[in-house]
C-alpha cells in the first residue's frame, strides 16, 4: 500500500514539475514544436520599435510584418506591437514581457536594440530572436539570433542619380542621423550614385546624432541650404528635411517614405526598404519548421530595396533613363556601387581603381565607414 502510494505522489510530483517549467524554455511553443513547424493560428509574434507608426521608419516594419503575415494567413491579433521602445533597460524590459506573453519570435527594428536582445536570449533558447540593422547575431554563438538588413545602398546610389541631374549648384545637402556605418554608407552611395551622372557635384553632411526629431532635421536642412545646397537628402525618420527643402524653395530625395505627399513641388524620389520580404521569410520559416538564417540580406533582385515612384512634375529630363539604366548595371554587376579609385578625405586611396567595396558581403549590416573625397562632414 505504501509502495502504491509512493509511486502516485512521485507521479504527481512530475506532473507539477512539468506544468511549472518557467515561459523561457518555452518547451511546447519552441523546442520540439518549432523543429515541427507551429500552425499559423498558433503563431504569436512580437515586435519592438524605436518609434511608433508616426514615422516611416517604424511604420514601413509594421506595414511589412502585416503584409507577410496577412500572406501568410496569420491574424493581427497574433502580432504583438511595443511602440516608443528606446535603446536602454527599458528594451529589455520590453523583450522580457513579449517573451513572457508567449511569442515565439521576436523582432527590433533599431540597431541600439541588438544589446538587450542578446543579453535576454540565453535566458530563452527556444525564442527567436531578430534584430534589425544589427551586427553581433550574425557572429555570437546563439542558436536563436539573427540579424536583418537590406542592400539599401543599391537604392541610394539610384536616388542619387535623380540628386545629380536636378542640380543647378552641384552642392548637395544631407540630413544624417548618426555617425555609423550604416548611415555612412548610404550617403556615400548616394553621392556616388549623383557623381555617376553629374561629376562636378559635391555633397555636405550634417549630423543630428538622433534617428528621429523633426526639429533638428529642419535647422540642419536649413544649415545646409545655406551653404547653397539646393538638394536635400535624409538618413532621419520624419519628413522635416522635405518639407524644410519645400519651404525653402530648393528639392528634396527622401527615404523610408515617399515624400510626395509631405513636399509635392520639392520631392524627387525615395529611397526605400520593402521589409515584408523579411518578414515573409522568417514568419515562413516559423510555420514551416526551417531554420532562420543567421544572418539575411538582400536588394534589388529580390525586391527588398527599391525606389518610390518619381516625382514627374520636378524631376529633370532623363531621370527616368538615367535611373534605368543604373539599375540594369547594379543587376548585371556591370555597375559596382563602391568603385574605385576612391580616396578619403586627406587623399589617401581607400579603394584602388579596378577594384571595388563589396558591401554587406561579410555582413546584413553596412561596414563602408569612410568618409570619401567630395564630401564634406560638418562639424
Amino acid at each position: 500500500m505504501k509502495k502504491r502510494i509512493l509511486a502516485l505522489l512521485m507521479a504527481i510530483m512530475m506532473m507539477v514539475a512539468l506544468v511549472s517549467c518557467g515561459t523561457k524554455d518555452q518547451p511546447a511553443a519552441g523546442g520540439e514544436a518549432q523543429a515541427k513547424g507551429i500552425a499559423k493560428e498558433n503563431l504569436k509574434i512580437g515586435i519592438i520599435l524605436i518609434g511608433d507608426e508616426a514615422d516611416a521608419y517604424n511604420l514601413n516594419h509594421v506595414e511589412g510584418i502585416k503584409a507577410a503575415m496577412k500572406k501568410l494567413g496569420v491574424s493581427d491579433s497574433q502580432l504583438l506591437v511595443k511602440a516608443n521602445v528606446y535603446e536602454n533597460a527599458d528594451c529589455e524590459a520590453a523583450i522580457i514581457e513579449l517573451a513572457e506573453a508567449g511569442c515565439q519570435v521576436i523582432f527590433s527594428d533599431s540597431f541600439g536594440h541588438e544589446q538587450y536582445m542578446l543579453k535576454v536570449a540565453p535566458d530563452y533558447p527556444n525564442i527567436q530572436f531578430c534584430a534589425a540593422t544589427g551586427v553581433k547575431s550574425a557572429t555570437d554563438d546563439l542558436d536563436n539570433t539573427h540579424n536583418y538588413f537590406a542592400k539599401i545602398y543599391e537604392a541610394r546610389y539610384l536616388a542619387g542619380v535623380a540628386a545629380g541631374l536636378k542640380t543647378k549648384t552641384n552642392k548637395l545637402g544631407y540630413v544624417a542621423a548618426k555617425e555609423y556605418a550604416e548611415v555612412i554608407s548610404g550617403y556615400t552611395a548616394y553621392y556616388l550614385g549623383a557623381k555617376s551622372v553629374n561629376p562636378n557635384v559635391e555633397m555636405y553632411v550634417n549630423y543630428t546624432n538622433e534617428w528621429s526629431d523633426a526639429a533638428k532635421e529642419a535647422v540642419n536642412a536649413k544649415a545646409l541650404i545655406g551653404l547653397g545646397c539646393d538638394v536635400i537628402s535624409q538618413h532621419s525618420d520624419t519628413t522635416a528635411p522635405a518639407t524644410t527643402a519645400q519651404a525653402e524653395g530648393v528639392w528634396a530625395v527622401g527615404y523610408n517614405a515617399d515624400m510626395i505627399p509631405a513636399a509635392p513641388d520639392a520631392a524627387l524620389v525615395s529611397a526605400r526598404i520593402n521589409w515584408g520580404v523579411y518578414y515573409e521569410y522568417a514568419l515562413g520559416c516559423m510555420l514551416s519548421g526551417e531554420k532562420i538564417a543567421q544572418d539575411w540580406c538582400k536588394g534589388l533582385a529580390e525586391g527588398a530595396v527599391y525606389l518610390s515612384d518619381l516625382n514627374e512634375k520636378v524631376v529633370a529630363e532623363g531621370t527616368k533613363e538615367a535611373i534605368e539604366k543604373a539599375k540594369k548595371g547594379i543587376l548585371d554587376g556591370t555597375i559596382k556601387v563602391f568603385a574605385g579609385p576612391l580616396y578619403d578625405t586627406s587623399g589617401k586611396i581607400v579603394v584602388e581603381e579596378g577594384s571595388f567595396f563589396n558591401e554587406n558581403e561579410t555582413s546584413s549590416a553596412p561596414s563602408w565607414n569612410n568618409v570619401i573625397k567630395g564630401i564634406n562632414v560638418l562639424s
